[in-house]
């Protein structure tokens, strides 16, 4: 056992920076995989410990206050049955922010969808103006328990008796109006009513639903929504942060595994003489892989440990939701097992690589095989004697034939360094993804940077003059969204009417043409899938007891509601109820405009009358995702270090036994160093060309693939410029024969007794 650690110990002074580079290549893999690990926990548990504590429902049917929603509870799988309670729309108003909110009658506290108080306490019959809030409202409007809101347009106030957390469809400004518990005569004169099902198996939801909406009828069902869209809500971002730590962290514990194995490959080619030295004097195949695992095996646990304390210590004090994420998960039940459980699957898959290319070195002979006498860096090929016959600088020709003519080492020693290259540039196109939706939102479903709410104290006209006046809105389209139900009466969906055909509203299409005929629309990608349609196809939906047949001519990109979405202009919607007029606006504004401050004016000049919020970005809640993507980027660069450590190495060594040859034939020393120097650059360069070939389409695939599955629809993806594309193949090349000059002109400049114990 000493001799095995006094082996390693020597191979360590040896290779001190390889030994560097794994142990915080391991450590990075490490603190992404945890991350990965924090956020999906963090996305999934507080929404479920909500719902769990709460008996949350798993069905809200919103109804016609005449519908007879008694006849739920005689449905099979339905467990129990909360409600009907009145709501009422309104706007709450307070330091000057607003919010629409859906008041929401409830006497006592409900049984299903129980909400959790947070702060503050529950509604007092003995105050008929006190509400309680959903939190993430509370949060928007900055109200605590005690604080006086107004609703904007009349002269009544509410006071905030309470703040809770909710299992429900959270507030968003512009899309979901947040949920407001009050006492019924607060509510005053209720357009509809709300009814919350839980289910005996949830799994069952798509089918309950159908059920509850046949018994009602679907003219009495305006909206439904479900503990799956929730959840999903709740998720949002942070699942997709995981998504990409946990991704990126996988592929760059492969990328470490291959190189760790090239490198114990390419070091037991060096040593073949000393493995048989050791066996010659007792060592046994087993001792021989041992010294090559145990040494690696320490590098990784090394690093592992490392960032196993750095996540559990400081994972914490991360700034932003990373930081949340990991303060939450040190609270779940399954903390300790993913902390220890993370890192020993990265040691063992790092050791299992290790054992592999260890084994090579087990099977070594005890007396060393005299190496086959060859050419000058092997026999050259027909081309490579032509370009000499050309007068090209015999360094160059002979360094592109040494980088390959090794027929399987080459190919997997470019494979090895293309990995987390190819890897880079997916990072890349990630980031210009992120760009493109803030600096180029209207190529991505937002044209508009503003949607305005007018109250009915201001007509269309007044509305639309106060908008246009504004110097810095440049256009302002009328619309209306209203809730839909989908054939089968499973689900709701956004159904919008935006623009008319003389004034189109301009929508980001990524497959078909824009709806300019009667009945044409276009769909975002969660619709399609919800319908299990595609551009071209005819769909039949229902508002209220009033059905529309509309023509998909087109596939939009869909921010907003999951791309749960259908879009048409106002015009279409008109001609099947004439009297509809647009309740809302989107404001696409001027370049360079600033649109918090136009908000203000349009608020200040609507006098009350016009509700005024910034059209949401879906890249405002994956700001935290540019700091992961420039550490997964130094986690992969330090990877390709390895790699090109490993693969100067072997090329030093490989060019030993022609360096006499070499030397023969008149070659410098610094002629030799050049050979070595191209060899290096020549494979970086390949590598570098594969990695950006195959990187910028799998990056297009799976941008667009995340896309397509959160209901955005694909067509989002953009990949990184040219210029930074030959940025990363320059700085490839660039400092693999940086790192390469130096062992290579001390391989060139060998005493010539070294040279012939090489050959020998």
């Amino acid at each position: 056992m000493r001799a095995t650690l006094r082996w390693a110990h020597s191979d360590l002074r040896t290779h001190r920076g390889e030994a560097l580079f794994l142990v915080l290549a391991t450590a990075g893999i490490v603190v992404s995989l945890l991350l990965a690990t924090a956020l999906f926990g963090y996305a999934t548990n507080p929404w479920q410990r909500v719902f769990t504590q709460a008996r949350g429902a798993h069905v809200w049917l919103h109804t016609a206050p005449s519908a007879d929603t008694g006849k739920l509870t005689g449905l099979d799988g339905v467990e129990s049955v909360t409600g009907p309670y009145p709501t009422a729309s309104a706007t709450l108003a307070s330091r000057g922010a607003r919010a629409a909110v859906e008041l929401r009658g409830t006497p006592e506290e409900p049984s299903v969808g129980r909400p959790l108080l947070t702060s503050g306490h529950w509604l007092d019959p003995a105050n008929p103006d006190g509400v309680v809030l959903e939190s993430r409202l509370a949060r928007a409007l900055l109200a605590a328990p005690g604080d006086t809101l107004t609703l904007p347009g009349t002269d009544r106030t509410v006071t905030v008796l309470g703040v809770a957390d909710s299992a429900e469809k959270r507030y968003r400004p512009g899309e979901q109006p947040g949920l407001v518990w009050a006492q019924p005569s607060a509510v005053g004169e209720p357009r509809g009513r709300v009814v919350a099902l839980r289910l005996t198996d949830p799994e069952d939801t798509d089918y309950a639903v159908q059920r509850a909406v046949t018994v009602l009828g679907s003219g009495a069902v305006s909206e439904v929504s479900t503990w799956k869209q929730a959840r999903a809500e709740a998720q949002g971002d942070n699942r997709l942060l995981g998504q990409v730590l946990g991704l990126f962290g996988l592929g760059a514990l492969v990328a470490a595994g291959l190189a760790v194995h090239g490198a114990i490959g390419t070091r037991i080619r060096g040593h073949l003489r000393d493995i048989s030295v050791l066996k010659a004097i007792g060592f046994t195949p087993g001792q021989v892989v041992r010294v090559f695992l145990i040494q690696h095996l320490a590098y990784a646990l090394l690093g592992a440990l490392a960032a196993a304390a750095v996540v559990q210590g400081l994972g914490s004090r991360i700034p932003g939701r990373l930081g949340d994420a990991v303060g939450v998960w040190h609270g779940l039940p399954g903390h300790t097992v993913a902390l220890l459980v993370v890192p020993v699957t990265v040691v063992l898959f790092i050791g299992a690589t290790t054992g592999l290319a260890a084994w090579r070195a087990g099977r070594v002979p005890p007396v060393p095989v005299p190496r086959r006498a060859a050419s000058p860096c092997g026999r050259l090929s027909g081309a490579a004697r032509s370009a000499l016959g050309l007068r090209l600088p015999p360094a160059l020709v002979l360094g592109w034939h040494r980088a390959f003519s090794r027929r399987l080492r080459s190919p997997a020693t470019v494979a090895r360094l293309a990995l987390p290259l190819l890897l880079i540039v997916v990072a890349m196109s990630a980031w210009t993804t992120i760009d493109r939706f803030d600096g180029r939102p209207e190529q991505v479903g937002l044209p508009t940077s503003l949607t305005v709410h007018a109250d009915s104290g201001l007509t269309d006209r007044a509305a639309r003059t106060v908008l246009e006046d504004d110097p810095q809105v440049a256009a302002a389209y009328p619309g209306v969204e209203v809730a839909a139900l989908v054939p089968g009466q499973t689900a709701t969906i956004a159904l919008r009417g935006l623009g008319t055909r003389q004034d189109p509203y301009p929508y980001s299409l990524a497959e078909g043409r824009a709806a300019t005929g009667r009945d044409e629309a276009v769909a975002g990608q969660g619709l399609l899938a919800l319908l299990d349609a595609r551009v071209g196809d005819w769909v039949r939906i229902t508002v209220g007891d009033q059905p529309q047949v509309l023509h998909i001519v087109g596939r939009s990109i869909e921010p907003e509601n999951a791309g749960r979405v259908i879009s048409t202009s106002l015009d279409t919607l008109r001609e099947n109820d004439p009297g509809l007029g647009p309740t809302l606006y989107e404001l696409r504004l001027r370049p360079g405009a600033d649109p918090d401050a136009v908000a203000d004016r349009l608020t200040a000049a609507g006098e009350g009358h016009l509700d005024v919020h910034a059209v949401p970005n879906p890249a405002d809640g994956l700001s935290p995702l540019r700091g992961v993507i420039v550490g997964l980027i130094v986690v992969l660069a330090l990877i390709g270090l390895i790699e090109l450590l490993t693969a100067i190495g072997g090329t030093v060594r490989e060019g030993e036994r022609d360096l006499l040859a070499l030397k023969a034939i008149g070659l410098s020393p610094r002629q030799i160093t050049a050979i070595t120097v191209v060899s290096t650059g020549c494979t970086a360069l390949v590598a570098a060309i594969l990695a950006t070939g195959l990187g910028v389409p799998l990056a297009h695939w799976l941008i667009d693939a995340q896309g397509a599955s959160s209901g955005i629809g694909s067509g989002i993806a953009a990949g990184p410029s040219a210029w930074l594309l030959l940025l990363l193949g320059a700085a490839a090349v660039a400092g693999a024969t940086a790192l390469a000059a130096l062992p290579a002109s001390r391989a060139a400049r060998r005493r010539l007794a070294d040279t012939l114990s090489a050959v020998a």
